[in-house]
């Protein structure tokens, strides 16, 4: 059988490797379309319904949000004008732009706006929390969104503008009032580009068009904010789920940028003089070592502080990575690094030397020596394979008897929703990767989230941290935040609701002909083929 690893080495020496054929002059027509090969398929397309990172990056597109993260993780007006605040920070008056319109040509009203909001605020956990903080949410005029609320509520900016999911893209009232656990399949925003739906074929292909009728902001482009300029007419998205063929169009021109190569095809991908590849999302991925709190072993929190002391950062990455250590980062803690809540409060209970020996005293004075233990595994996406074999071996070490539940994906997302004990097919650790954006705060780490019943699977409970999470939401600036998200390091260091397994800094990869990529997920305003 060929292995991966095989096929690489023929590629290398063969045709892949080759110098690559003089490429084809790109016409006028060809330079007006971008051909974009996403990480996944693009199966939703509501991105209030959903979570999934491919469809934030399509509700990027045909969208826009009243707010908008610059670079710097500052939330500025984007489709607002500007806000008032009163004096006691009980109302919020937002004015909407002058101008905006929608792709079927309909303006963008108020009362849009309002219903879209209250849209997501079911869906979304930093929405739950301002619709719980809100009295009254009204459109008292066409541009007018005022908020009255129960409690001030420093951070609604960055809840509207946030660049994780859900996302509250703003829709016309007539699909803003679908049922939340329903989908909208009608694609009608205010964004740069229009989502063509007819030339869509599911698993396969996406289509979007520059919208003319888009009225950009002044200023500068950063991250989600500022002016969204389509410089393309036409954005198509393919999914390739085989590496090899998506490689390969690259390299021939086929495509023009693909979001996610695997690490191991970016060395043969750097050598060619006709591509870029480069850190486009400084956040990258996070990896997680989920555990179930509501079974034994890991409903024992020391138990739990047990394995936090024996995980060593670097076997996770390097297993699912390589040896390429620009590529990882280990020592990393509840909060992903270089963003704004990051911090080292406590840290050496991650960096500090790996006690096996000691750990597996602290199982056996818990009373859980050779406790059965099920660890969910995917075996179709390599880099969850990876972690999920170091995770096994980890728990062989530290004398658990292990039952490794290796299967794909989906199975696994579905086995993991279970709160029955092991005897009944529950489960009670599982390894994965989550957006590193995503860990940038307290409410959008919906894996830092320990409010029982209510939190993501593995239900984890502490008052104290649901506490410290309520304080960094009520905090009046950025200083008061990061004292608090120590705060929260620290206490998660007790409770260990997961533990953190390092960040993968994964390369995007696109032709040398494209100019504008910028920073943070996929974007396409701003992008030119030349």
């Amino acid at each position: 059988m060929t292995t991966r690893r095989q096929l690489l080495g023929s590629l290398a020496a063969g045709a892949f490797a080759a110098p690559l054929a003089a490429p084809r002059l790109a016409n006028a027509q060809d330079a007006r379309i971008l051909r974009f090969v996403p990480n996944a398929d693009l199966a939703v397309l509501d991105p209030v319904w959903t979570t999934a990172y491919v469809t934030r990056n399509h509700a990027m597109l045909v969208f826009d949000t009243l707010y908008g993260h610059d670079a710097g993780y500052v939330p500025q007006p984007q489709m607002v004008e500007g806000h008032e605040v009163a004096s006691d920070g009980l109302q919020w008056t937002l004015t909407l732009r002058e101008g905006l319109r929608f792709h079927d040509n309909t303006p963008v009203l108020a009362r849009d706006a309002v219903a879209s909001i209250r849209r997501w605020g079911v869906r979304d956990g930093f929405g739950q929390r301002l619709m719980a903080a809100t009295a009254e949410l009204s459109a008292p005029d066409d541009r007018t969104i005022l908020f009255r609320l129960k409690a001030p509520f420093p951070q609604l900016p960055d809840a509207l503008g946030k660049g994780t999911n859900n996302l509250c893209v703003i829709m016309p009232q007539r699909l803003a009032e679908t049922d939340p656990f329903k989908q909208v399949t009608a694609m009608v925003g205010s964004g740069p580009f229009r989502f063509l739906g007819d030339e869509r074929v599911p698993g396969a292909r996406n289509v979007y068009q520059r919208f003319d009728g888009y009225v950009p902001r002044q200023g500068t482009a950063s991250f989600m904010a500022g002016p969204k300029r389509a410089l393309v007419e036409r954005v198509e998205w393919t999914t390739m789920p085989d590496p090899t063929s998506a490689a390969g169009a690259l390299r021939t021109g086929g495509i023009d940028w693909w979001e996610l190569p695997p690490p191991d095809l970016l060395p043969i991908l750097r050598r060619d003089r006709a591509l870029k590849v480069e850190v486009q999302d400084p956040n990258g991925y996070i990896g997680i070592l989920r555990l179930n709190h509501l079974h034994a072993p890991f409903n024992d929190a020391r138990v739990r502080r047990a394995l936090l002391m024996a995980v060593n950062q670097a076997d996770f990455m390097q297993a699912a990575v390589g040896d390429d250590r620009s590529a990882w980062r280990d020592g990393v803690g509840f909060f992903s690094p270089e963003t704004p809540m990051a911090n080292k409060a406590g840290i050496e209970a991650i960096t500090g030397p790996r006690d096996l020996d000691k750990a597996r005293a602290e199982i056996a004075a818990a009373g859980f020596a050779g406790a059965p233990v099920t660890l969910l595994a995917a075996t179709d996406l390599p880099i969850l394979n990876a972690i999920g074999l170091v995770a096994a071996d980890l728990f062989t070490r530290l004398g658990f008897k292990l039952d490794y539940v290796a299967t794909d994906f989906g199975t696994l997302i579905q086995r993991r929703a279970s709160k029955e004990p092991l005897d009944k097919g529950g489960w009670s650790a599982t390894a994965y990767f989550t957006g590193g954006l995503d860990q940038a705060s307290p409410v959008t780490n919906t894996t830092l989230w320990s409010n029982g019943a209510a939190a993501a699977p593995g239900w984890p409970t502490s008052e104290r941290i649901e506490a410290l999470r309520s304080e960094w939401i009520a905090a009046p600036d950025r200083s008061a935040q990061q004292k608090i998200a120590e705060q929260i390091q620290l206490q998660s260091l007790q409770d260990v609701p997961y533990v953190p397994l390092g960040q993968y800094i994964f390369a995007t990869a696109y032709r040398a002909s494209l100019k504008g990529v910028g920073k943070g997920f996929p974007t396409f305003w701003g992008v030119e083929k030349s």
